[in-house]
């Protein structure tokens, strides 16, 4: 090979390394950029939420823990599992002749209406009684019937009382004294005012009326009989006092109130108990006036409960224009009781069958196929329920028509088979009665034979979507656990019992795998 041949070979190895460089960085670079741009896509991708870790149909809308401390798996929008929950399928056109209707659940504030009845009463703190503080006799009625209404210091009745004609006198007597004394020594003039005011103080303190008083002061003279006025404006409701009849000391001659405004005492329920609060606008109606409604606030919730009733009395005040609300009238009331917690997940109450073991509702997957789905509900107001598990915020329930699609599609055998039944459940009686059982292989950590419990570290459960992991497990029959010793190798089965409890079924010992062999040579061919 000459120079020249030997400089072009040269040149094209050179070349053609430069050129597979090229090749290679830019493929690496293409790789990195799409593996790059994939990350960044996913991590721009909307959360649609948390999926339990252990493959239970447990889910939350924000990342937390289970019980065993493991962290719940995000969900991103486009990679959300099929449900592998039994599906109902219903044709379209029957779906029409049933007249299905879907809703959304979505997040609302709700108010629920509690309902109660009450009476009226009258507010006791308007309730005044004409009682007189000294012994007399009725000389005249001037309000003589019960429930006349009166004006504050309307003239009541008149009433003779040696008492009063006394005390009249001896301020008589003293006013003339303070007359005949005036150019006498300023003593004496102070003394004789000092016993006028004191008789007159005197008849003050009989509530004898000012009116009366300024007339006494003005004749000079005692009067036989004094006029007792009314201390309020109102209506009378009670009225011992007769013409000619002697009264006592303290004795209740009159008993009027004020029924301007009145009390509403209503019954709530004790279970409704802790919707009601002081401060609570109510809406009102009576049976007198249906075309009418009245409003309310609660003042008092009284501190005790009816034994036989199971209540607690509430005090609604209202005011009574034109006293068209009478005592002792019967009353609806409504009270409108909002969530404390804001805005919760609710779906119409008509979307959940509760047949008294289990709480479902029907979400619709797609067009024609729902998926009965276990819920926990809160709250219930005024045709909706609050959701506490079981249903994410904008997926559609069945809100008509359920009932209809359960006998349709006989959902109670599928509820009944929740998680697949086993194949042979005739072999495996025990088994059919509680759920599908799952099969397993992993290596034993500890054995507690007192407790009935094994501790396994096992390989990932495809049927139940569980990584590896380490966990205890109840056994069905303690003589599983016979012979069994920690680090031994083994295959074993659990079944499902409760959402979320699994119990060891079986348990075997593993075979020990043969050792692989390097191939025989020829030397110890020859030898055997």
């Amino acid at each position: 090979m000459n120079r020249a041949t030997a400089s072009i070979l040269a040149i094209a190895l050179i070349s053609a390394a430069l050129a597979a460089g090229y090749w290679w960085g830019s493929h690496k670079s293409e790789g990195q950029t799409a593996s790059e741009t994939t990350k960044i896509a996913k991590s721009e991708r909307r959360i649609l939420y948390y999926r339990n870790p252990m493959g239970l149909p447990d889910t939350s809308p924000v990342s937390k823990k289970d019980q065993m401390g493991m962290d719940y798996i995000p969900v991103y929008e486009g990679e959300e599992p099929e449900s592998s929950g039994p599906a109902i399928r219903v044709s379209t056109e029957k779906l029409q002749r049933l007249g299905v209707r879907t809703e959304a659940a979505a997040m609302r504030a709700l108010t629920r209406t509690v309902r109660a009845i009450g009476t009226f009463e009258v507010d006791e703190r308007q309730i005044h009684t004409v009682a007189p503080r000294f012994e007399g006799w009725i000389e005249r009625l001037h309000v003589n019937t019960t429930g006349q209404p009166v004006a504050r210091s309307q003239a009541l009745m008149e009433v003779y009382s040696p008492d009063l004609v006394t005390a009249q006198q001896e301020y008589v007597i003293a006013r003339k004294g303070v007359e005949s004394v005036k150019d006498g020594p300023p003593e004496i003039q102070a003394s004789m005012r000092h016993l006028a005011a004191s008789a007159l103080e005197r008849l003050r303190n009989w509530d004898i009326s000012d009116e009366e008083l300024r007339q006494l002061q003005k004749e000079g003279r005692a009067r036989q009989s004094v006029t007792l006025r009314s201390p309020v404006a109102g209506v009378v409701l009670e009225k011992p006092a007769l013409k000619g009849m002697r009264f006592m000391p303290g004795e209740m001659l009159f008993r009027i109130a004020n029924l301007s405004s009145l009390w509403l005492l209503a019954d709530i329920f004790e279970q409704d108990l802790g919707l009601v609060r002081p401060g609570q606008a109510t809406r009102i109606t009576v049976s007198a006036y249906p075309e009418r409604t009245f409003t309310g606030k609660v003042t008092f919730v009284y501190p005790t409960i009816t034994p036989e009733t199971r209540t607690a009395k509430v005090r609604i005040e209202l005011a009574n224009p034109g006293g068209l609300l009478k005592p002792a009238m019967f009353a609806n009331v409504e009270l409108a009781a909002g969530s404390a917690k804001g805005k919760v997940l609710a779906v119409p109450d008509s979307a959940v069958l509760d047949s008294g073991t289990r709480t479902i509702v029907l979400v619709q997957r797609s067009a024609g196929q729902f998926e009965p789905r276990p819920v926990k509900l809160g709250a219930r107001a005024d045709g909706y329920v609050e959701v506490l598990e079981g249903v994410q915020e904008g997926e559609f329930v069945v809100v008509t028509a359920n009932f209809l699609i359960d006998s349709e599609s006989n959902l109670r055998a599928a509820l009944g088979s929740f998680g697949a039944a086993p194949a042979s459940p005739a072999a495996r009686p025990e088994i059919a009665a509680t759920g599908q059982a799952h099969q397993a292989r992993g290596t034993v950590r500890a054995v507690d034979l007192g407790d009935a419990r094994i501790n396994i570290e096992h390989e990932p459960i495809a049927s139940l979507n569980w990584p590896a992991m380490t966990m205890d497990f109840p056994v069905r029959d303690r003589s599983l656990l016979t012979g069994l010793k920690p680090g031994q190798a083994v295959e074993f089965e659990i079944v499902q019992q409760a959402p979320g409890e699994f119990v060891l079924s079986r348990i075997t010992p593993r075979a020990a795998q043969p050792a692989l062999r390097a191939p025989a040579t020829d030397a110890e061919h020859k030898a055997h």
